[in-house]
């Protein structure tokens, strides 16, 4: 099958990497490329792959064919309206590293339809299953809002602290998924607790940014933190943020969102 991958960063590299080995022709398209020709990358394309950053997913979308099959991997949305007009759109989201499936670790995934899962038979994925697409795209967006705050409190991976913050931040995720119509149960798949466990920790750029909040060093990751970028947009008021039950949540609007 003929895929595109819209967003050649690290992860839409890998992912477009595991697809390859099984037996897929894989094409990218990155929006950031000077030259990068959308149209030659949509004209071959049986199937689209969205890895590219959340802050370009509105832009980049209005552009695509909506009789495409597409399949969303970006991580800091917080819902799919912009996706509606799609007449076959799925998510996928899990506890990943982009350096893990470009080497072909075995990774958990969560997907919203079983033919995204089909697309890797025979590769190193192992994959769990809900229809709850808000939700899987609500989780890949809170997680790096939350390694934020591990970041600033300095949480090493393991310890008490840490297991305990993991808890709090789950039950917060939790609150926030029902609060905006989706289901505090998807918590529990790879894409919620899992990938929330490996982004709170000194790997993730998000982690790193909080670091430096507290360090007071000027951040060089040279890549977008997603859980600043979506911090701003519930700030914006894209999400229902109940006053009980997100303590950590509001505490990160109130002293880390510009403004």
């Amino acid at each position: 099958m003929k895929i595109t991958i819209l967003g050649a960063g690290a992860f839409g590299v890998a992912l477009g990497g595991a697809l390859e080995r099984c037996g897929h022709t894989v094409f990218y398209y990155d929006p950031k490329l000077e030259g990068a020709d959308l149209g030659r990358a949509l004209e071959v394309a049986e199937v689209l792959f969205m890895t590219a950053p959340s802050t370009v997913v509105g832009e980049l979308v209005i552009k695509l064919p909506k009789h495409l099959p597409l399949v969303v991997a970006t991580k800091g949305l917080l819902s799919g309206t912009i996706f509606d007009k799609f007449t076959n759109w799925a998510v996928l989201s899990g506890a990943t590293y982009a350096k893990d499936v470009a080497e072909g670790h075995p990774v958990e995934v969560t997907v919203t339809d079983e033919w995204v899962a089909k697309l890797f038979d025979g590769g190193q994925m192992r994959f769990d299953y809900t229809d709850d697409k808000d939700g899987v795209l609500m989780c890949g967006a809170l997680k790096n809002v939350y390694a934020i705050e591990a970041g600033r409190r300095g949480l090493d991976r393991g310890s008490a602290k840490w297991l305990d913050y993991i808890r709090m931040a789950a039950a917060e995720m939790e609150v926030l998924l029902q609060a905006n119509g989706a289901r505090a149960e998807t918590v529990h798949k790879a894409c919620g607790v899992a990938d929330l466990e490996l982004t709170c920790g000194p790997e993730s750029r998000n982690y790193q940014y909080g670091r430096s909040l507290v360090d007071g060093g000027e951040f060089q990751a040279g890549q977008t933190v997603e859980g600043l970028a979506t911090l701003e947009r519930i700030h914006q008021g894209e999400l229902v943020v109940p006053e009980r039950g997100t303590e950590i949540l509001r505490g990160l609007l109130t002293e880390v969102v510009p403004g």
